[in-house]
């Protein structure tokens, strides 16, 4: 009896449902518009402020509090980081400040690519965690690595170049990322289109 009382108490527990196509659908379309903004391919980049706060920010927010259930601690960790990240981004590009935005204030192209800096290193870091997950992954890591690397050389250094390249990698990421959260998404509908993303395990 007690046996029975734990399969029905466990029946009554809701599935939980991957949270990784969404986090990597809020990074990858977020990320999509601001670079295509970096790369050059259009003016008007303040457009990103709202996807950097909700979709970006909040939507990975919450996929990464949602792997903390699932018990995943890589997507819990990057989600998390990156949502916030994408919230920071937006509040400091705001002009709040009798139009100047945080980033006016705190110095600029310098002070920005300080805040680029530390998250090429925390990317970084993160791209060794993926090495035992799937290709999908590393490869989306590792442009993202690229991503942050140029962007932030393009900043300190006052090099509109790099930042149009970080802009490109930039893309090609956020494309590797909508990859990645297709084939989950497939995977998880038992759909009869498969996209593979090379496990490493």
């Amino acid at each position: 009896m007690a046996n029975v009382a734990v399969d029905r108490a466990e029946s009554r527990v809701a599935a939980i449902a991957n949270p990784a196509p969404l986090g990597l659908s809020a990074f990858a379309l977020t990320t999509f518009v601001l670079s295509a903004a970096n790369a050059g391919l259009y003016t008007g980049s303040a457009i990103v402020i709202g996807l950097a706060l909700f979709y970006g920010g909040l939507g990975q927010l919450c996929a990464g509090m949602w792997e903390f259930r699932t018990g995943n601690t890589f997507g819990a960790t990057a989600f998390s980081s990156y949502g916030a990240f994408w919230i920071a981004l937006g509040f400091s590009l705001m002009p709040l400040f009798g139009g100047k935005s945080v980033v006016d204030l705190a110095g600029g192209a310098t002070a920005l690519g300080v805040f680029l800096l530390g998250w090429t290193i925390f990317t970084a870091i993160m791209l060794l965690g993926t090495f035992k997950l799937n290709g999908a992954l590393i490869a989306v890591f590792f442009f993202l690595t690229l991503t942050f690397l140029f962007l932030t050389i393009g900043a300190l250094g006052a090099a509109s170049g790099m930042t149009t390249l970080g802009g490109w990698l930039g893309l090609v990421t956020a494309v590797l990322a909508w990859y990645t959260a297709l084939a989950q998404v497939l995977s998880a509908t038992n759909s009869a289109i498969r996209l593979p993303i090379f496990p490493m395990s």
